[in-house]
């Protein structure tokens, strides 16, 4: 007889083949010394271990969304929607035919776009020969367009997802993956009247979503370049200085001069000689100052900026918008392909006391001319002149969300409009046949995946949806040739004839 060694349960199921043998594992039958059943012991809870031990890091693992993305419940999608719908509208009102583009782009299409924060970009793993990116933002994909297409003039408007590896602020509407809805128009056309129409749109959107009062700056690159330059700026720094600059909305004017100082090497002097101009703001009075500004009157560049800004309030004064406008030589707009007038709508806080100033809530749209970036990708360096803007609808959404909250308003998930309800069993083929008849007529109906669901349940259901309609049928209507038609709100029920049924309900849909 053999002599089997003491082996532990598991182990002796591994050893005779009762659990799947590792790879290199060996099923013994018998064990013929204590020595050998040690070390068969051995083999056999090694092999155990591997075999538990994706169990184990299962039982680890962590179910949640990535760093600064997050699921869309049946209640936001609807508030989404919503916000979307709006701004799509207006959109198309002005004209926008609609685009849409890859998610991700060649890594080099992307590159060399964003200044500073080409560092943000999600690069992709190699996948078969193309180095690959996600798209940063839908300006750039639109210029690739263009000069792949040889398109010369367009007026489109994307909305869709951009991603972005900076550290999300989740409770500023800020995250990793999100969504933009942009406007843009490109083609040759006389100065202003394209960037005018653009805050025209910014105006109507932010109006129509009633977020509150709201302030839409606006500067042009070619007078922070001028400022830039009459200040003593190398040009080789323009680039590094202007993305300071772009932080006196989050920082202060002390702190970013400490930036260009310290980190940025710029000379103390120019730096505050910079800070005697960003610090102003004001309408069309100020652009009439900077006109008369000894240094920046002698720029060239300053003064074709200055001269396109004073257009653009007389375009903006027709509009009726002139009020809502501030030109703010703060604004800087750190994306590198921004050429000319540059914009940014923030939401300004109702005071708590009349003496104090409002504050900035943060952005909510932003856009700007960039009449170079389609000659980057044309063999040939053929320029289209765009200008678009982009609104933001992660910071949109969070705040009427926060706002929905605050009022305790009650959100519908559905659009249904009628439900097919029977009090009694064994009518789930009549069932079937109405909400078919429904559905052909177009109407959003629902039932009751059942076969005989209870009548109080079926109407508890309506309440709770927000159904504004039920239609019953039963033995005595299926026998009469009529549909009990209820309304849900009022509880009042009236007997249609099933021909009259559908002209019925839509005529009281119509209604409400």
């Amino acid at each position: 007889m053999p002599q089997l060694g003491l082996l532990h349960g598991r182990a002796w199921a591994v050893l005779f083949g009762q659990l799947r043998r590792p790879p290199g594992a060996v099923c013994i039958r018998a064990v013929h010394s204590h020595s050998q059943g040690q070390q068969y012991f051995q083999v056999a809870e090694a092999a155990l271990a591997t075999q538990l031990k994706p169990h184990q890091e299962k039982s680890n693992f962590i179910i949640k969304t990535p760093k600064g993305t997050r699921d869309l419940s049946p209640q936001q999608v609807v508030v989404r929607e919503k916000i979307l719908d709006m701004v799509v509208s207006c959109f198309k009102r002005h004209g926008a035919k609609g685009l849409d583009t890859p998610a991700f782009e060649l890594k080099e299409t992307l590159t060399e776009k964003y200044g500073e924060d080409s560092g943000l970009i999600y690069d992709l793993k190699d996948q078969g020969g193309e180095l690959l990116s996600l798209r940063y933002d839908l300006t750039v994909p639109f210029a690739r367009y263009l000069a792949m297409n040889k398109v010369k003039k367009m007026k489109r408007y994307h909305v869709g997802k951009v991603w972005r590896r900076e550290s999300p602020t989740i409770a500023q509407g800020r995250y990793r993956e999100f969504c933009q809805c942009d406007f843009d128009i490109a083609g040759q056309f006389d100065p202003m009247i394209p960037d005018a129409e653009c805050l025209k749109i910014m105006c109507e959107i932010l109006s129509g979503l009633q977020l509150g009062d709201f302030l839409i700056k606006v500067n042009d690159r070619r007078i922070l370049d001028g400022i830039f330059a009459v200040c003593g700026v190398p040009e080789s720094k323009f680039h590094a200085i202007c993305s300071s600059v772009d932080k006196l909305d989050k920082m202060s004017w002390k702190d970013v001069r400490h930036e260009m100082v310290a980190k940025k090497g710029l000379a103390a002097e120019i730096a505050d000689r910079i800070g005697d101009y960003v610090q102003c703001h004001g309408g069309v009075s100020l652009v009439k100052q900077m006109f008369q500004d000894p240094r920046l009157s002698q720029n060239k560049q300053a003064l074709e900026g200055l001269g396109d800004l004073k257009l653009l309030f007389e375009y903006l004064t027709l509009f009726g918008i002139a009020e809502k406008i501030s030109f703010d030589l703060s604004l800087a707009r750190g994306l590198d392909y921004y050429t000319g007038v540059i914009y940014e709508a923030v939401l300004l806080q109702t005071p708590a006391h009349a003496e104090e100033e409002p504050l900035n809530v943060g952005s909510v749209a932003a856009g700007g001319r960039y009449d170079g970036l389609v000659g980057m990708f044309d063999p040939k360096g053929h320029n289209v002149p765009c200008v678009g803007l982009s609104i933001g609808v992660e910071r949109i959404f969070s705040i009427v969300e926060q706002r929905m909250k605050t009022f305790g308003e009650k959100i519908r998930t559905t659009e249904t409009q009628v439900f097919v309800a029977t009090p009694q069993k064994n009518f789930l083929q009549e069932r079937l046949k109405l909400i078919a008849e429904l559905w052909d007529a177009g109407i959003k109906a629902e039932l009751m995946y059942k076969n005989n669901p209870k009548l109080l349940t079926q109407l508890h259901y309506c309440e709770n949806m927000g159904i504004p309609l039920v239609v019953i049928i039963g033995e005595q209507e299926l026998k009469e040739g009529v549909i009990m038609l209820r309304s849900v709100a009022s509880r009042e029920e009236v007997a249609i004839t099933r021909e009259n049924l559908v002209a019925e309900i839509q005529k009281r849909l119509s209604e409400s």
